[in-house]
């Protein structure tokens, strides 16, 4: 009987060591839950608020079908399913090109269409403030924290608001990055909003800007503006109705092609390593990806320059919807 006791004892002891081994063992990431037949669409609908909106893009994720709807009044993005569509009285087309967010659409994607900073670069209205912007290009460097430590840092009421322009290949070479920003944006520090940078951003140094970027001949559009998107949702992160050319280069196609995606191309007045300074209602420009230490280096400066005026209320950081008209 002893002997079987101490069997016992020494078997649940094994089991204790083991069991302590695998609790001391991090836990590891879920993995991000697929999307799948991500496509675009357009079907304006009133929900059962009434409220005007519009499913702009339809996917598989968790084996169920969803959309992405805007809201027009609010140029932000929301994940629906299918029963709430379905269940919304469909909307005229003519009833959308009425919204503020269809005529700011057709505002910044009219003619004339130039090579470089086509789009928004400036508030369409006078503000009390700026719009900040960082590109996460391609790199192989980490994510420049400074930007997001030093802008939720300001004296401004948080959170605090910042339009990131992410790549594909950023994402994917950055995950831990990603993983820090949204933890970012969770602890109530900043108000992130997510904008499209394309999936790969190609770019060729000894190329001229009529066949780079997103203009080097073979390049899908339409398939590097939905892959970063899927990317986005797959991390749990809703993509922004607006876009950001790589190098800001882009032509009339693809700008035509930008509106049919009902996405807002956003350029700058105020690419700071560029010398570009910022006034009111400046889109602001700089690059968190750690290759434009110029551009950090003179962003923290403009903080310090406008500490006060930011402390005392005189003028904000914007979030980029409040950039456009709403007539």
């Amino acid at each position: 009987m002893r002997v079987s006791r101490d069997l016992r004892i020494r078997a649940w002891g094994a089991v204790l060591l083991a069991l302590a081994m695998v609790l001391a063992v991090p836990a590891a990431c879920p993995s991000a839950e697929g999307v799948s037949d991500y496509r675009a669409i357009f079907k304006p609908f009133h929900n059962d608020r009434g409220t005007l909106s519009a499913a702009i893009r339809q996917y598989v994720r968790g084996g169920q079908s969803r959309f992405l709807v805007l809201d027009p009044e609010r140029f932000e993005c929301a994940e629906a399913d299918a029963a709430a569509i379905q269940s919304g009285r469909p909307a005229s087309p003519e009833a959308w090109q009425e919204t503020p967010f269809a005529r700011a659409l057709a505002r910044q994607t009219a003619p004339p269409y130039p090579l470089q900073n086509d789009g928004l670069r400036k508030a369409e209205h006078p503000v009390r403030g700026y719009f900040l912007t960082a590109d996460l290009c391609p790199s192989k460097k980490p994510l420049d924290r400074r930007v997001v430590e030093q802008t939720a840092g300001l004296p401004l009421k948080p959170p605090v608001p910042i339009a990131l322009m992410v790549s594909g290949l950023w994402i994917q070479r950055h995950e831990e990055d990603l993983a820090w920003l949204k933890d970012q944006a969770a602890l109530g520090r900043l108000r992130i909003t997510w904008v499209n940078h394309s999936a790969t951003h190609a770019y060729d140094p000894a190329a001229p800007l009529e066949r780079n970027f997103l203009l080097k001949p073979g390049t899908d559009f339409t398939a590097e503006v939905l892959s970063l998107e899927r990317l986005l949702i797959e991390r749990g992160l809703l993509p922004a109705p607006f876009f950001r050319f790589p190098g800001l280069v882009s032509d009339r196609r693809l700008i035509e092609t930008l509106r049919g995606l009902n996405l807002i191309p956003i350029g700058s007045d105020a690419w700071l390593a560029k010398g570009e300074s910022p006034q009111p209602g400046s889109i602001i420009l700089v690059h968190g990806n750690g290759n434009e230490p110029e551009g950090i280096r003179l962003l923290m400066a403009f903080f310090d320059r406008q500490r006060s005026a930011f402390a005392l209320g005189d003028t904000a950081l914007l979030p980029l919807r409040e950039a456009f008209r709403q007539d």
